[in-house]
């Protein structure tokens, strides 16, 4: 599934455009604690799905190669972030669906998470 894809199932809208627009994505990750998000960390293209709007966000992405990070519940990060993710070539989105339905509705469309080693 390409970003764009993404970006239309979710009734999202971009904020940021990198080049990863046009990669296909294998996995997303929804999450709000970003030391979760650091424990999810994988090899293959992958979105990050998150309420929280804050620039550890953005750094917590550019460590675990993050293409996309989709914002929920039309949280809009600010001009700083906005910059920054930009700078780190990270696309930006904002949706105005939970992320719970975001998530749901990425899964029925064929996008998986990683499991957890156990």
């Amino acid at each position: 599934m390409k970003v764009s894809d993404c970006a239309g199932l979710l009734n999202a809208e971009i904020l940021v455009k990198s080049d990863s627009f046009d990669e296909d994505l294998k996995i997303a990750c929804g999450c709000d604690l970003m030391s979760d998000v650091m424990a999810f960390s994988s090899d293959e293209s992958q979105i990050l799905i998150t309420g929280l709007v804050n620039p550890q966000t953005i750094r917590t992405a550019e460590m675990l190669d993050v293409k996309v990070i989709i914002f929920v519940r039309g949280k809009i990060p600010d001009e700083t972030m906005q910059k920054l993710a930009d700078e780190k070539g990270i696309g930006l989105m904002t949706t105005p669906l939970s992320m719970f339905t975001c998530c749901g509705l990425l899964y029925e469309a064929g996008l998986r998470g990683k499991e957890a080693a156990l």
